[in-house]
């Protein structure tokens, strides 16, 4: 089995939940969304977890998350700051939202020299989906591969969701189409993020839930990439989004990305309506055994 890491996101603002959603309570033993996917990543035989957060939380997680896990797996923390760029380029003093998925994963290369699978911090992954992607490294030497979650298991009850829908070649990625979704009257209506037009899609549609397997050799192709992207957007309020990224680079022909079906359902936060929704879909896992109610003990 390889040395793998699991790479979690949790530098986002959570500003349509209302707060630092990361740090709600969603297990009966004050477990966060984020201890279920660790737990289920050492399960499944990752070795390290790497968070990817803003300076200023940094005490708010070492002091839980990162002391109920210590035990179980190395840790390392690492800062999303909007100076970790070119120096040559300024943001604006009036930018508070961190640049995005691509540049939080990018600040993570001085610490991860081994395949590394990617999530948010918020969402609820699903065993299933870590054991695909760690059986997809062990077996896969140097390819890289994304998970395709069924649309209508990604869906919220309470407003539309922004889901990376893919579009593929039988088993390889050709696009993700960044969009927001939402169900109405039994029809999945997505719009596109980059230009507003509206599609229709199909209810086995796959979707990307930002669950991605990476080789270290991807930071240099995000590096690359990142004084194109400051020379061309809106510093004020642009982000530099690894889905833009990953199609680019298969446009370009330089990397192919698998795409790997999980039956997984998610479930996570995108609206305070949604936190009664995901607490007892796990008080459900943890009466079907799948998970203790005191997750680390």
């Amino acid at each position: 089995m390889k040395n793998k890491t699991l790479l979690i996101l949790a530098a986002g603002m959570g500003s349509r939940f209302g707060g630092l959603k990361q740090a709600t309570a969603f297990g009966p033993s004050g477990e966060y969304i984020i201890d279920y996917s660790i737990f289920d990543a050492i399960r499944c035989g990752f070795n390290k977890v790497v968070f990817i957060i803003k300076e200023e939380n940094y005490d708010l997680f070492r002091n839980t998350v990162g002391k109920r896990i210590e035990n179980h797996i190395k840790v390392e923390y690492v800062f999303q700051k909007l100076d970790n760029i070119p120096s040559k380029y300024k943001i604006p003093e009036s930018r508070v939202k961190p640049m995005g998925t691509a540049h939080a994963i990018l600040c993570a290369k001085n610490v991860i020299n081994e395949p590394f699978v990617m999530i948010n911090a918020d969402d609820y992954y699903g065993f299933e989906s870590f054991k695909i992607a760690s059986d997809f490294i062990d077996n896969n030497e140097g390819k890289m591969a994304i998970l395709g979650y069924k649309v209508t298991n990604t869906m919220s009850e309470n407003g539309s969701v922004k889901r990376g829908v893919i579009r593929s070649n039988k088993n390889d990625l050709s696009e993700l189409i960044e969009s927001s979704i939402i169900q109405e009257n039994n029809v999945i209506k997505a719009t596109k993020l980059s230009d507003g037009e509206e599609y229709t899609i199909g209810s086995n549609t796959l979707v990307s839930m930002n669950m991605i397997v990476l080789n270290p050799d991807f930071f240099e192709y995000i590096e690359s990439n990142l004084s194109n992207f400051m020379e061309n957007s809106n510093l004020e309020k642009d982000e530099y989004l690894i889905p833009d990224v990953i199609t680019k680079s298969i446009s370009e022909n330089k990397y192919n990305f698998k795409v790997l079906k999980t039956p997984a359902k998610w479930v996570g936060v995108t609206y305070k309506e949604d936190k009664d929704m995901v607490t007892n879909y796990i008080n459900e896992l943890i009466k079907d055994g799948l998970y203790n109610k005191n997750l680390w003990n």
